[in-house]
């Protein structure tokens, strides 16, 4: 902002652009060397503490999940889903609201090509 001169002015945006773009790539290296790390000894002793809580809050969530399920089938209408999925906290929730919304929608889709090629023959 206080150079007058257009070509640094585009060489100092170019040169933030670098510096953005190496950050980045040393923000994803470190998530990479994070996310492959293997677990240290005393944290498989934890984990096989506390597996039978884990796998009871599994299976909870799961039973939870298919009941959503079955629940999102008898819903018809998009508006309806929409609301349920701003009300949704959890990221498997609002996969599956999205899903549902996805297939109405595709209905929707298809019963309106459907009903246009009926249309046309006629």
């Amino acid at each position: 902002e206080a150079t007058l001169d257009l070509a640094e002015r585009r060489r100092i945006r170019s040169a933030i652009r670098e510096l953005q773009r190496q950050e980045l790539e040393r923000d994803e290296e470190a998530l990479a060397s994070k996310r492959f790390r293997p677990e240290r000894g005393s944290h498989r002793q934890d984990n096989k503490e506390n597996w039978p809580r884990s796998q009871r809050l599994e299976e909870e969530q799961q039973a939870a999940l298919a009941a959503l399920s079955r629940q999102l089938e008898a819903i018809t209408d998009v508006e309806e889903l929409t609301k349920l999925l701003r009300a949704a906290g959890e990221y498997e929730e609002r996969k599956l609201i999205r899903a549902a919304i996805r297939k109405l929608r595709a209905e929707e889709i298809a019963a309106a090509t459907l009903a246009g090629n009926t249309q046309s023959s006629r």
